[in-house]
C-alpha cells in the first residue's frame, strides 16, 4: 500500500509500505477513506519533536473494515468507523476512568512498529475498544464526512479543553490561538453554553470561521495589547474560563493574564519551548486552576457524535484545503506556510 513517511525535516515522502494485517485475535484492519494533517504534525514536520527515518505519520482518520481478528466482535467487515488518535484496550484501570489516552496498553498511530493514519490502510489494535461505528450513509455526504473526522482529534480536544477550562452556561470564555483546535474549542463552548466567546486570533479567514463557529468577539492583537483589549471586553476582570491552545511561552502567558481571578485555564496546546509562561504566584494569588493535557477524544465521541449527526455542530468548515494522499507533502507545506488551516486527506 500507499503511506506517509518522513525522513528529516521538511522530508515528507509518499512510499510503498507493507500492507498491514491481522497480527492478534483483537486487530482489525480498516481502509482509509479519509485523513488529515494535524498542527501537532508540523512538529515533526519542522525537526522539533525526532522521528526516524522512514517512520509513518498521521493520527486522523476514518474508514472501512476490512478484516476483523477472531476476537472482534463490536465492528464487522463493511463497517464505517472513525478512529481516536490514540488506541486504547477500554479495561485498563485508565481506561475506565475515561482516561483512554494513559490506557495502560495504548499507543499512538504513527508510533515506531505502528501505522499512520496518512496511508491507505491501519491495523487497529483493541479494535472493539478503540473504533466507534458510523452511519455508512455518511460515504454519500463529504461534509458530514469530514465532520465526523473531527472526532479523531481537534473536536475532541477542544471538548476537553473547554472541560478543563470550567466552560458553563453564561460564561464568559477566552481562546487563545486560531488553528483547528482552538476553532473547535470555539465551537464547545458555544455548545456548553457559553454567553460570551472571545477568540485570539489574527487570521481574518481562521476568525470568521470562529465567529461561524459561536466567538461574538475577536482580538487580533498579541500580548500585553491582547490582554488590555480582553480586559476592556470583561469590564477589566477577564474570563471565566480561557482556553489555551497553542502551547508557547507567550501564548500561556496570556492565558493566565487573561483569566479572571477564580477562573480557570484548559490548555491542550502541544508545549514547546524553553519555558512554560507560568507564574505559580499569580495563578496561587488570584486563584487560578489549570487543567487539561493530552484530551481523551475516544471518552468524548459518544457525547459528540449524536450532535453532528443530527446538525447541532458542525465541525467540517475547518478543513480548508483537500489533497489526495500523494499530495500530502504539499499539504504540509501549505500548513507550514499558513496558506492553509487544515488539510484534509481523501482517498479514491
Amino acid at each position: 500500500m500507499r503511506a506517509t513517511t518522513i525522513h528529516a525535516p521538511f522530508d515528507m515522502r509518499v512510499e510503498d509500505v507493507p500492507d498491514p494485517v491481522v497480527q492478534v485475535p483483537t486487530d482489525a484492519v480498516v481502509r482509509v477513506v479519509q485523513a488529515c494533517i494535524c498542527g501537532s504534525d508540523l512538529w515533526a514536520y519542522r525537526g522539533e519533536s525526532s522521528r526516524k527515518p522512514g517512520q509513518r505519520i498521521g493520527h486522523e482518520f476514518l474508514g472501512t473494515i476490512e478484516e476483523t481478528g477472531s476476537e472482534v466482535t463490536g465492528v464487522r467487515r463493511g463497517d464505517l468507523v472513525v478512529a481516536p488518535f490514540v488506541w486504547s484496550d477500554g479495561v485498563c484501570d485508565y481506561c475506565r476512568e475515561g482516561l483512554t489516552t494513559s490506557c495502560e496498553h495504548g499507543g499512538f498511530w504513527g508510533s515506531v512498529g505502528s501505522d499512520g493514519g496518512q496511508g491507505e490502510a491501519v491495523r487497529v489494535p483493541f479494535a472493539d475498544a478503540t473504533l466507534v461505528r458510523l452511519p455508512k450513509e455518511a460515504l454519500s455526504d463529504g461534509r458530514l464526512l469530514s465532520a465526523l473526522l473531527t472526532l479523531s482529534d481537534v473536536l475532541g480536544t477542544g471538548h476537553h479543553a473547554a472541560l478543563g477550562a470550567g466552560v458553563r452556561p453564561g460564561a464568559t470564555v477566552a481562546v487563545v490561538g486560531d488553528g483547528a483546535v482552538g476553532l473547535c474549542a470555539v465551537l464547545a463552548a458555544k455548545r456548553l453554553g457559553a454567553e460570551g466567546i472571545i477568540a485570539l486570533g489574527r487570521h481574518e479567514a481562521r476568525t470568521d470561521i470562529a465567529r461561524r463557529f459561536g466567538a461574538t468577539d475577536v482580538v487580533a492583537e498579541r500580548g500585553e495589547a491582547a490582554v488590555e483589549a480582553v480586559r476592556e471586553l470583561t469590564r477589566g476582570r477577564g474570563a471565566h474560563a480561557v482556553v489555551e491552545a497553542v502551547g508557547t511561552e507567550q501564548s500561556m502567558r496570556t492565558a493566565v493574564n487573561v483569566t479572571r481571578d477564580g477562573g480557570a485555564i484548559g490548555f491542550v496546546g502541544v508545549p514547546h519551548g524553553s519555558s512554560t509562561g507560568l507564574d505559580l504566584g499569580v495563578m496561587f494569588d488570584r486563584n487560578i486552576a489549570l487543567r487539561g493535557g493530552v484530551a481523551p477524544v475516544r471518552t468524548y465521541i459518544p457525547e459528540l457524535l449524536p450532535d453532528i449527526l443530527d446538525g447541532t455542530i458542525d465541525p467540517s468548515p475547518v478543513f480548508d484545503r483537500t489533497v489526495g494522499l500523494e499530495g500530502v507533502p504539499d499539504g504540509y507545506r501549505a500548513m507550514d506556510e499558513r496558506t492553509a488551516l487544515k488539510v484534509l486527506v481523501t482517498h479514491g
